[in-house]
């Protein structure tokens, strides 16, 4: 039999009743309610002026709503039902507030530039657009059917060229803004050049410390000047470099043993010029700003990581043979300086290359030279490489092919090689040697550090590695050599591991300074003081965060706004020459040169648009095209405010339609500091996207084209769809529906066994289930208010093909209360509900309210089960041809509706109404009949619960003690033991010790 995580099959509609509700049924429901709901306009929301402002006067009194989903990549296999769990909440969501009296805006885009259709380009030869347009026309289809409630009008692409046209708009905002620190914000580049040339400021920068008159400078020290402050700018930076996909990779691009994770092809280490944004100048403001926003604090706590603040001092390494030329390392422990016995550098440092010695030393041991490598670098022999410049180049070879990832990891054995180049402690003055090795990384601090062996546990290992001094300047208390069997008076360089904590400052003392005695913090204010005095260093707060490597060397992307004149330099386009477009190319890879150029990108195959000629203000001159082209995070960081205004062709968003959507409050009414109400997606998006799009945004703000200074107000992450996945000899996962399993209780497929886990429903794991089959089995209702009864909205669940059953039914019979089988005659009437039925039917409504509320739908999905079983009862018990009463049956519609919108759509104009549930009002709890009459108490007779006894809501001791004992259960219980003390805990338990 099969193993898959397929749908239990439903009854044979043939069987059933002709108006049964099944699979036949809710399909013809969920077709027919999809059209007029696409016909009307259904769910369409205004904006307040504008091309989208038709109806704005039936919601202008109604508070605004903007629920976004984090928007999709458009795969070519579609959905599967682990995908719209987040969707499916967010839709119910913003039908609960709808029909709370809220004008919701709620729309679906389509993330559609990216490396899989530019892949598959390759490969067939087909152009990426048709693909993705063809994949994205697949999942529309799948969204309308799962019967989601966006307004279509406002659906963008992000390779519309309509759309990235605003993408390059953007990006020329930030190339033409700089990052003013003393207004601490982003200010027009035009104003920083006005502010020269009037002398209001100086040209200062790091040669010329004291400024200079801006007249002074020449042309091309000025342009020069400008570009540095530049929020966009061109640099030189070690990238991730994959030749088989012919484009640098970010970071999250390339998995933890160096190599692609689409392809899985070698990932290697290359200098290359690059576009970058400056997003370390925001860094403070991206971490302050966070403890403004309704985030869950994990994420918060992933960003601030990733920003990675830290707080120590920069400090002057001079070279032993060149004292004018001095390695800037960055400390958060300045106070273990005196403990510093060697120096690391990152093998991409600038320095390597001039400060490598010719030649070894006589007295440089082989481990030194790498022989440590011999064996797992190629062709190194085992009393290391010939020489200090043979063994660093061999060295950086070896590194580049070495994912940062991997490079970081605690456990991996520490490798390195020696440059032959001394340095200078300036706190010791004595020459302590300079390595390359690649566990410290170029992006963090200056891509060098001092190495304390005593107190970092990853010096130490080094440090054991290659036989290096453990110098102790940090006294670790007794407690620690007690817990290591150690005598107070060792050693360092006996200790078993480094001491990293705070303690007393010992042997730290020269002419100048002496941290003697003290402790930490006293320490590192002390050094600090002394270094700036000598011009050593100085306190400084450095971050992980690097700046945005923004360029891609592929073609479907977004076409830099930007061209080369005649000497190289980079010229923005005016712009009104947007957009610039895609050109058409007859091969999507790279042009490979020869072995030692990098390939050149796609586009520079379309030779008539990569050199053009235009007027830039100069007359008409040649010029050539970027060829790169924006990474996939550009379309994605902006995409919310399009949604706003999305035919707007004049500006990339109205004023007042941006002010009336972001400018948003909290629950408690007050004015938030974000803009979209509730951002729902993945926790896997946790860090870049959400750090990138905040950035902009800030731009966006500090140049007044928006008017809240964060885009997400609050986020909430929805958790995953787990399902069997099945994996072969070899480990590799094979296709779950094919999988059988046998008597024994084992699997196999094609005749082989295979081993079942449980992972994330996907492609990877092939344990996907297509909604479409879901939906053809039972319905799309079902599908819906299965996923939203499986478990909390932010926990991973498993996928049931079982358990779906269990929600069909609850449908089925909530149609079978309402409407007969066999004639499809409304099973309704007007008489009153009975005080029970109408008591329960209430807190229904209260209970409903506030899981919807807080996103709780599967604390919903079970309080109208219970209500809906509690009106079976009640039908049961008075007989054949008993009708459900109006009031519950309209209330328990309403309230249905959010979750399984086409089956209440459907009852809702059965029961006589014209109008879409979709804009009816929920209903409201009467408090009074919220309040119980009656209570059940527990009862315990000797520490066990013997008896539960009814007394009134709000009885006295008294009363409560009496009827207790007055029970017939009770009596028994007591089998005539007389009650020493009856202890009452009020409304929950009676307790009698006898």
């Amino acid at each position: 039999m099969s193993a898959a995580p397929s749908p239990a099959p439903a009854p044979p509609d043939d069987e059933a009743p002709r108006y049964r509700y099944g699979a036949t049924l809710a399909n013809e429901i969920e077709g027919r309610w999809q059209d007029r709901w696409e016909a009307e306009g259904t769910y369409h929301a205004p904006n307040p002026s504008g091309e989208l402002s038709g109806g704005f006067e039936r919601v202008a009194g109604r508070p605004k709503l903007y629920v976004l989903d984090m928007f999709p990549y458009p795969s070519g296999v579609g959905l599967h039902v682990g995908h719209p769990l987040g969707y499916i909440g967010t839709d119910v969501y913003a039908r609960y507030k709808r029909m709370s009296g809220h004008n919701v805006l709620h729309a679906m885009g389509y993330d559609a530039f990216g490396l899989p259709a530019e892949q598959y380009a390759v490969q067939t030869g087909q152009h990426p657009r048709v693909t993705t347009e063809a994949n994205i026309a697949t999942m529309r289809r799948q969204f309308r059917a799962l019967g989601l409630g966006h307004d279509d009008r406002r659906s963008v692409a992000t390779t519309d060229i309509g759309y990235y046209r605003w993408t390059q708009w953007i990006f020329l905002q930030i190339y033409h803004s700089w990052y003013d620190p003393e207004a601490g914000r982003a200010r027009p580049v035009a104003e920083l050049v006005a502010e020269l040339e009037s002398g209001a400021r100086l040209a200062v920068d790091d040669e010329h410390p004291e400024g200079r008159p801006w007249s002074s400078l020449s042309a091309a020290e000025q342009r020069a000047f400008v570009d540095d402050h530049r929020l966009v700018y061109r640099d030189e930076a070690p990238v991730n470099w994959c030749p088989g996909l012919g484009t640098v990779l970010a970071n999250e691009e390339v998995t933890p043993d160096g190599r692609s994770e689409r392809g899985n092809f070698p990932v290697y280490k290359r200098p290359l010029q690059q576009w970058k944004m400056r997003i370390t100048a925001f860094a403070e403001r991206l971490l302050a700003d966070l403890d403004l926003i309704e985030w869950p604090e994990r994420i918060k706590a992933m960003q601030r990581n990733w920003i990675g603040r830290s707080v120590g001092a920069r400090v002057d390494f001079p070279l032993a043979h060149d004292p004018s030329t001095a390695i800037a390392v960055f400390t958060t422990r300045p106070d273990t300086l005196f403990g510093a016995t060697y120096l690391v550098l990152a093998p991409e440092h600038p320095l390597v290359g001039e400060l490598v010695a010719g030649s070894w030393g006589d007295a440089d041991p082989a481990s030194w030279r790498g022989a440590g490598l011999a064996g797992v670098v190629e062709g190194v022999p085992a009393s290391g490489w010939g020489s200090p410049m043979e063994a660093v180049a061999g060295y950086r070879r070896y590194a580049s092919s070495r994912s940062d990832v991997e490079r970081q990891v605690e456990s991996r054995v520490k490798t390195g090689v020696f440059t032959g180049a001394f340095a200078v402690n300036p706190t010791t003055g004595e020459h302590v040697p300079v390595f390359v090795a690649d566990y410290v990384l170029m992006g963090y601090g200056t891509g060098a550090i001092m190495a304390v062996p005593a107190h970092d546990q990853r010096d130490f290992e080094f440090s054991a590695a290659f036989g290096l001094p453990v110098v102790g300047v940090v006294r670790p208390p007794a407690v620690w050599f007690a817990e290591h069997g150690l005598e107070a008076d060792t050693r360092a360089s006996a200790w078993p591991e480094a001491f990293t904590g705070d303690g007393v400052h010992m042997a730290s003392a020269n002419e100048g300074v002496s941290l003697d005695g003290l402790a930490t913090a006293e320490a590192v204010a002390a050094v600090n003081t002394w270094l700036e005095s000598v011009g050593a260093g100085e306190a400084t707060v450095t971050y992980r965060l690097r700046d945005w490597l923004f360029s891609r060397q592929r073609y479907w992307g977004e076409p830099f706004p930007v061209v080369y004149d005649e000497d190289g330099l980079p010229v923005a386009l005016p712009e009104s020459m947007l957009p610039v477009t895609l050109p058409e190319v007859d091969d999507y890879t790279p042009t490979v040169v020869d072995d030692d150029r990098l390939p050149e990108p796609p586009l520079g195959r379309a030779k008539e648009w990569a050199e053009v000629v235009l007027d830039l203000g100069e007359g008409p001159r040649t010029y050539r095209r970027e060829l790169d082209t924006m990474p996939q995070w550009a379309g994605s960081c902006w995409y919310y405010l399009r949604y706003l205004d999305p035919g707007n062709e004049a500006a990339l968003v109205d004023p007042d339609v941006e002010r009336y959507w972001m400018q948003g409050s909290t629950q408690e009414r007050q004015p938030a500091f974000g803009g979209v109400d509730l951002y729902v997606g993945g926790v896997e998006h946790a860090v870049l996207h959400l750090l990138y799009a905040r950035f902009w945004h800030k731009v966006l703000f500090d140049l007044g084209h928006v008017s809240t200074p964060e885009p997400f107000q609050r986020l909430y992450n929805q958790g995953y769809i787990l399902a069997d996945a099945f994996t072969d000899e070899r480990g590799f996962p094979v296709e779950a529906s094919a999988v059988v399993a046998d008597a024994e209780g084992g699997f196999s497929f094609e005749g082989r066994p295979v081993r079942r886990e449980l992972g994330k429903m996907g492609k990877s794991l092939k344990n996907a289930v297509s909604p479409d089959a879901i939906a053809a089995e039972y319905g799309t209702d079902t599908l819906r208010l299965y996923e939203m009864a499986m478990g909390p909205l932010d926990a991973d669940r498993p996928w049931s093909g079982r358990d779906i059953v269990g929600v069909h039914r609850f449908l089925q019979k909530l149609w079978r209360n309402l409407v007969d089988e066999e004639t499809g005659a409304l099973r309704v009437d007007d008489r009153a509900p009975g005080d029970d039925l109408r008591r329960t039917l209430h807190r229904t409504i209260a209970g409903v309210r506030a899981d919807m509320e807080g996103l709780r739908f599967n604390t919903a999905v079970a309080k109208l089960i219970e209500a809906n079983n509690a009106l079976t009862r009640t039908l049961a018990q008075a007989g054949a041809g008993a009708r459900a009463p109006r009031e519950v049956a309209e209330a328990l519609v309403l309230m249905l509706a959010p979750l399984a919108p086409h089956v209440a759509e459907e009852l809702w104009a059965r029961l006589g109404h014209a109008t879409s549930v979709v804009w009816t009002e929920l209903p409201t709890a009467d408090p009074a009949l919220l309040v119980d009459e009656e209570v059940e108490l527990p009862v315990q007779v000797a520490g066990k619960v013997r008896a539960r006894v009814r007394v009134g809501a709000g009885a006295d001791e008294a009363a409560v003690q009496a009827a207790v004992l007055a029970d017939e259960a009770v009596q028994a219980a007591l089998a005539g033991r007389a009650v020493r003390r009856v202890v009452m805990v009020p409304g929950r338990l009676v307790n009698l010790v006898v």
